[in-house]
């Protein structure tokens, strides 16, 4: 949840950037904190901020990483998981 919340005000900050033409967020940096569990609060802020939401290039990259995450999930909450010594919750 606070990786979301963290995600979703850097989107915000780095909206308000572009309208003020400042410096902006390297889209691999926005990646980055998606792939390490902010990508809902990107999502949300996706959807309410209407940032980066008609990219196509950067949305591919970002459903790859909510892929890999979710993939993730599913090896933690799975015996396969355990298999390759994972810990599972």
């Amino acid at each position: 949840m606070l990786a979301s919340l963290v995600t979703f005000a850097w989107y915000a900050w780095d909206k308000a950037a572009a309208q003020q033409g400042h410096w902006r967020t390297p889209e691999k940096h926005l990646w980055l904190l998606g792939l390490l569990g902010g990508w809902p609060g990107a999502l949300l802020a996706q959807r309410w901020l209407r940032h980066k939401s008609s990219k196509r290039d950067f949305l591919q990259v970002f459903w790859l990483t909510v892929l890999l995450n979710l993939v993730a999930l599913c090896l933690l909450f799975s015996p396969l998981g355990q298999r390759f010594g994972l810990p599972t919750f």
